[in-house]
């Protein structure tokens, strides 16, 4: 069984993607895979008291990209390289596909500069897949008012999401390869079907 395979879970806040990750994390496992379960912005230590400043604190477009990268650079050198290393399995809730779906399509951040910044930062680092929940906004507002207190981007109107999710679409267009779209609208059962169905036809497990 091959290792080191980089998987990333992106959707607008309410899509229900992080509560499908610890089913994909112990599907990997069933199957002798070890795993790594981590999110962005955070992490490691560093990257995590750098979100609580994204998601709580008013600050440019500029400021919020260099944070977001910036707590990037210390994952990807503390937690995900290593880790890819080593032969596991890591899923990520959110990466890159976020800042240009949130910093670029929601706040209208230049996507110039996020190229730059994802080029200094990565350094050709791309997730092996990426699987999308995509669901529409308005439904995503109901299940957030429903689960938890908003943050910062979480208190954003419906325009803003519309944004980011057209931002998620056109990043899929762009890279069919890596992104796989999931239906998130249906019931758990049925969205985690389509997940399991993206895992299998990959050949590395």
């Amino acid at each position: 069984m091959s290792g080191g395979r980089f998987i990333t879970f992106e959707g607008i806040d309410g899509a229900g993607k992080s509560s499908h990750i610890e089913a994909v994390a112990a599907w990997l496992r069933a199957r002798g895979q070890s795993v790594v379960v981590t999110r962005e912005p955070g992490g490691t230590a560093l990257a995590e008291r750098l979100r609580e400043l994204v998601l709580h604190t008013a600050m440019d477009g500029l400021t919020e990209s260099l944070l977001v990268f910036a707590a990037r650079r210390d994952h990807l050198r503390q937690c995900i390289e290593p880790a890819l290393a080593r032969g596991a399995a890591v899923l990520c809730d959110r990466f890159t596909d976020a800042s240009f779906a949130y910093q670029g399509g929601g706040s209208g951040f230049s996507a110039e500069v996020l190229s730059t910044l994802e080029q200094w930062v990565q350094q050709g680092r791309e997730p092996d897949l990426t699987i999308w929940f995509d669901l529409p906004p308005e439904m995503a507002a109901e299940r957030r008012a429903a689960a938890r207190s908003p943050d910062r981007f979480e208190s954003q109107d419906r325009l803003f999401f519309e944004r980011v999710r057209a931002a998620y679409a056109a990043r899929a267009a762009q890279a069919r390869a890596r992104f796989v779209r999931i239906d998130a609208q249906p019931a758990p059962a049925q969205v985690w079907s389509q997940i399991e169905a993206a895992l299998r036809a990959r050949p590395w497990w």
